[in-house]
């Protein structure tokens, strides 16, 4: 095995600093997505506009990307995490206070691109620190993390609504585990102080943007296809969080029980994300990339299709857990097939692009579901999404063997990771 730089951090160390303070955020977040529907509804927003509010947290991640490198790049991974933390409270304490749901509006936005922040500073910090031969499980395990707060925060959000009778007090959950997020990140130990910055990374990140139009250029067959493919998978996860909570609204479930149903659903694609990982290792990117639209596809058709069938709010239930068998099966894909595609010698340039179109991509989601839903109604909106998917599945199937082959037919190494010491 491939020994540690002699400035190389314990991976226990790497590895806890970016999983503890993700664990904690995406708890809080969990506890918000399922009920700001309900929250912009009772505010007196139509449906359109309800979808509109709950989307603006992609919105946000999506215009934040760019003003969060500058500041990642100047101010450290560290210190980043925690200011995004800082401003996702202001965020949360604006949308707990809300009175009109433009302030609610402008709250989640806000919480949207602390959210960009917060994201990019633990995959720039990942992607630092973390040795090459364990990253594509390191990448794996952090959509594992996040997708554990998928899992508790709707829980979190279902008891908190039965204590207050009121959705929006589940803003607090955000604000406290920000809160805690802050602790956190003071108390764990300064890797970036204790082992330095990689020199070389740090200037192609300060750099990257100037060079990120000519590799769009030079990139664009990958782009055009793979990071299509790749965005149509985003732009699917995206809806799940949109048109899941809507749809519940929609066939009469109260709001704590859409976040049991969301909460199951997170806990079975949590469930998933080694799997995902292992799945890819061993079979090919395109034998975890191509199920997952697939059946990310075919959830949102059954979905419009339920309306048409007995039980609708049973069926609302189903189709959330296949979604998230579906989107499981896909954990870390994204990430993966990016790392996989740059340059190893200068991967930001990449990298950047690749976030454009995927970012991107998810931002289109509250504009998607607010247009259809406002002048054709959710179930074709349902079925728009559905189309996507199975679009999305056609470039990987085709694309995938083209740019990242199968890998080799080799033994692979299911033991402990070799952690170096400090």
């Amino acid at each position: 095995m491939t020994q540690p730089r002699a400035n190389e951090p314990a991976l226990w160390r790497v590895l806890t600093v970016a999983f503890l303070p993700t664990l904690i955020y995406s708890i809080g977040q969990g506890a918000i997505v399922p009920v700001i529907p309900s929250i912009a509804a009772s505010l007196g927003a139509d449906v359109a506009f309800a979808g509109f509010i709950a989307g603006s947290l992609l919105i946000g991640q999506a215009i934040g990307n760019l003003p969060a490198a500058s500041l990642v790049a100047r101010l450290g991974e560290r210190l980043s995490m925690t200011l995004a933390a800082l401003g996702t409270i202001a965020g949360a304490l604006i949308s707990v206070n809300a009175t009109t749901p433009w302030m609610l509006l402008v709250g989640v936005l806000l919480q949207g691109l602390m959210t960009a922040v917060f994201a990019l500073a633990r995959q720039s910090f990942l992607t630092s620190y973390v040795p090459l031969r364990v990253r594509a499980r390191a990448m794996s395990s952090l959509g594992g993390v996040f997708r554990s707060g998928a899992f508790v925060g709707p829980f979190v959000s279902a008891w908190m609504i039965s204590q207050t009778q009121s959705p929006q007090a589940n803003f607090w959950a955000f604000i406290v585990c920000s809160a805690l997020v802050v602790v956190t990140l003071l108390a764990l130990p300064d890797v970036e102080k204790t082992a330095g910055r990689p020199a070389a990374r740090k200037q192609v990140s300060v750099a990257s943007h100037d060079r990120l139009w000519p590799t769009i250029v030079r990139r664009r067959d990958v782009l055009l296809t793979l990071g299509i493919g790749a965005g149509a998978l985003t732009m699917l996860r995206s809806a799940r969080q949109v048109v899941l909570p809507l749809w519940g609204h929609a066939v009469g479930l109260e709001p704590e029980a859409i976040s049991v149903v969301m909460g199951i659903g997170g806990a079975i694609d949590f469930a998933l994300f080694f799997t995902s990982g292992w799945i890819m290792d061993k079979f090919g990117r395109a034998a975890s990339g191509v199920p997952a639209l697939v059946g990310l596809g075919i959830g949102f058709v059954v979905l419009g299709a339920s309306t048409w069938f007995a039980n609708p709010q049973w069926w609302f239930m189903a189709v959330t857990c296949w979604l998230a068998l579906s989107n499981g099966i896909g954990s870390g894909i994204v990430m993966t097939l990016g790392a996989d595609l740059a340059d190893p010698d200068n991967p930001a340039p990449f990298l950047g692009a690749w976030r454009t179109i995927t970012d991107a991509s998810g931002a289109t989601v509250p504009f998607l579901v607010s247009g259809f839903s406002a002048f054709a109604g959710l179930v074709a909106t349902a079925m728009l999404f559905g189309g996507i998917g199975l679009f999305g599945a056609f470039l990987f199937a085709r694309y995938i063997p083209c740019f990242v082959p199968k890998p080799p037919d080799e033994p692979v190494d299911t033991g402990a990771i070799e952690i170096p010491g400090d």
